[in-house]
């Protein structure tokens, strides 16, 4: 029994001494992407510990036609019971190979979003702006729909929508609008920012400034920034941004209904009846 704990400890041991050198000595020279090296390195976790467990079963005197009858039955055990268990497990090897999701990513799950922190055997850790950490089954994240804004690269497209009053300078606004876009050292270049006159609203003249930026993390920041950009903009040139508006019309009455209704609420009221 000392043994098999020996043997079993020796390979949790080898386990993370070869973690621990991938990760600090051998990725960073190779230029591995983190992510990469995390999947490599609990593929390797993973081999290990199942050696170690096979060989301290050998050391207690298991033999191997008895593991595979084992194997057998936590296979009819996994069908019934832990179904879901292996089916996350499943969905975690995928992550792994496929990659569709990283660490550092960032993602959006059930609008909610948040950095990938790690992706596990049974689940994955997101963590939200609000440094909020959400468990994701696996499988959630292989069977259900996930965006993920950096699976390729960083850049996102900022969609600012703006509303000015009728009679406004057509052309002013979209200058002002570009111009404001243009100066923000966070927007890209290439692609240049974008104005459009979208459509003629009940109370505005609708626009809409679209903008790229390299760096998903640093979208609501620039958003806000340009909100303020705009809106000083617009008050040093005289643009108006309006708030919705509705006009009542008040209709004459004719005076004799106003009488009757008048003489109908001051009618008093008739006699009481009599308690017996």
């Amino acid at each position: 029994m000392i043994t098999a704990a020996a043997v079993l400890y020796s390979a949790f041991l080898v386990s993370w001494t070869l973690q621990s050198l991938l990760l600090h000595d051998v990725f960073p020279k190779s230029q591995v992407e983190h992510g990469t090296g995390i999947s490599i390195v609990r593929l390797f976790h993973y081999l290990l510990v199942l050696v170690g467990f096979i060989l301290a079963l050998g050391a207690v005197g298991f033999e191997l036609k008895n593991l595979v009858i084992l194997t057998g039955a936590l296979g009819i055990g996994i069908g019934f019971g832990l179904q879901n268990i292996a089916n996350n497990f499943v969905s975690g090897l995928i992550l792994l190979f496929e990659r569709p999701i990283k660490v550092g990513d960032i993602v959006q799950i059930s609008g909610e979003w948040g950095e990938v922190k790690q992706i596990g055997l049974r689940a994955t850790v997101v963590q939200t702006f609000d440094r909020a950490e959400i468990i994701v089954p696996n499988s959630d994240l292989v069977s259900s729909q996930v965006t993920n804004w950096t699976l390729s690269d960083k850049m996102v497209r900022l969609v600012i929508p703006v509303g000015v009053a009728y009679g406004s300078d057509v052309p002013l606004v979209m200058r002002l609008l570009f111009e404001a876009a243009h100066r923000h050292p966070l927007a890209l270049k290439n692609p240049e920012p974008q104005v459009l006159f979208l459509s003629f609203g009940e109370s505005s003249l609708n626009f809409e400034l679209r903008v790229w930026i390299g760096d998903v993390r640093k979208l609501v920041e620039m958003k806000s920034e340009l909100h303020m950009e705009i809106d000083r903009t617009f008050r040093a040139s005289g643009v108006e941004i309006p708030f919705p508006q509705r006009d009542l019309h008040v209709r004459s009455v004719d005076a004799s209904a106003v009488d009757r209704l008048f003489r109908k609420t001051q009618t008093p009221p008739g006699p009481a009846g009599n308690i017996r």
